[in-house]
């Protein structure tokens, strides 16, 4: 619907970048190979469309994924770590990387996208997880090919959300929170 510039931020309005895009002509944003490739990075705000959070299994949040998807809550996000090897008080940590694949199983495997590394990934479970990086607090795009970030219903706190991310260099899944 829009897209912005990687200096402009909040917590409680809607962005949508691009990576490595600094501009608001989505035309332009969706010329660049990594929007084709990679497509959009969301902001909280955004990724959620106005919905309230939620910590249900499953959540009921559609946000902004496309008819019949939703975006899953951190519950959600649990069970399917748990489903992958971790057990319950792994899952439950905050700043937890998992320990046995759970990021292999869901990660491309193979260097085309991510950078090398990227040892023991199987995308086992079809998930084809993609390294395309993030907006930093800086205000700058970071670490394309090096972390993928994807965001859970669930507030955290007032001021944060759980999110999960996925590295070349860990096997693992990492929960935290923005």
């Amino acid at each position: 619907p829009s897209v912005v510039g990687p200096g402009i931020g909040s917590n409680s309005t809607a962005y949508y970048y691009v990576y490595g895009y600094d501009g608001t002509d989505v035309d332009a944003a969706k010329a660049t190979s990594n929007y084709t490739t990679y497509g959009v990075l969301y902001n909280w705000p955004a990724a959620m469309n106005g919905a309230a959070s939620s910590s249900a299994d499953p959540s009921g949040v559609q946000g902004i994924c496309p008819t019949g998807w939703h975006l899953p809550s951190d519950a959600e996000w649990k069970q399917l770590e748990k489903s992958l090897g971790m057990t319950d008080a792994q899952a439950n940590s905050i700043n937890f990387r998992g320990i046995h694949n759970e990021g292999n199983k869901l990660k491309e495997a193979g260097t085309v996208h991510w950078n090398s590394p990227n040892t023991g990934a199987t995308n086992e479970t079809g998930f084809t997880a993609l390294p395309g990086g993030y907006r930093a607090e800086s205000n700058i795009f970071s670490i394309l090919g090096e972390t993928g970030n994807w965001w859970s219903s669930t507030f955290y706190n007032s001021d944060n959300a759980y999110y999960r991310s996925m590295s070349y260099v860990q096997s693992g899944v990492y929960r935290s929170d923005e």
